[in-house]
């Protein structure tokens, strides 16, 4: 047991953070993401005896991918929707931007907005940029780990970051707008 032991953490620990920072996007509370990663470790460790990946990422990833969406449809179900390519209208997502201009003025530097930008996607949206912008993952990666085929990722990274730049644009336009005022 003890060889297992060490073979695991050897092998996932490294992509703890990696795990930690999908899962917090994903259910987007701190506190629940700790939570998501400690279950999905513990899973990890159930079943990594049979695990016969040579890159373990993204099957750690997989597994708290899952996690936190299990979670989500039990605690937040509202978020998760069927966002078909063919179905989606990006008219409807709710635009998170419509901010007042004092909300504008407290905001600090343009990470706080991307960030805000980000959370604001819908969880498949942003579980995709997440995985590529920030884990550096390869699409055929992100498509083992969401379940879908790799047009799919495509497609979802190339609609998230339409929305990112709609979203951005509109916070700069009205921030221009205030700095006119």
């Amino acid at each position: 047991m003890d060889e297992l032991r060490n073979r695991f953490e050897a092998t996932l620990l490294p992509h703890i953070d990696a795990s930690y920072n999908l899962a917090r996007w994903i259910v987007r509370d701190a506190a629940v993401a700790d939570d998501m990663v400690q279950e999905s470790l513990l899973r990890a460790l159930r079943y990594f005896s049979r695990c016969r990946e040579s890159n373990v990422r993204p099957w750690l990833l997989t597994i708290v991918r899952h996690t936190c969406f299990a979670w989500l449809k039990s605690h937040r179900q509202g978020e998760l929707h069927d966002y078909s390519l063919d179905q989606m209208d990006l008219e409807n997502i709710p635009d998170k931007t419509d901010c007042n201009p004092e909300t504008l003025a407290i905001r600090k530097g343009e990470e706080a907005m991307l960030q805000e930008a980000i959370a604001a996607l819908p969880v498949v949206f942003r579980e995709a940029i997440i995985l590529r912008e920030f884990e550096d993952l390869s699409y055929r990666e992100i498509a083992q780990i969401a379940g879908v085929p790799i047009g799919t990722v495509m497609s979802r990274l190339a609609r998230a970051r339409r929305l990112l730049f709609q979203s951005l644009g509109a916070i700069n336009r009205a921030a221009e707008w205030e700095d006119l005022r």
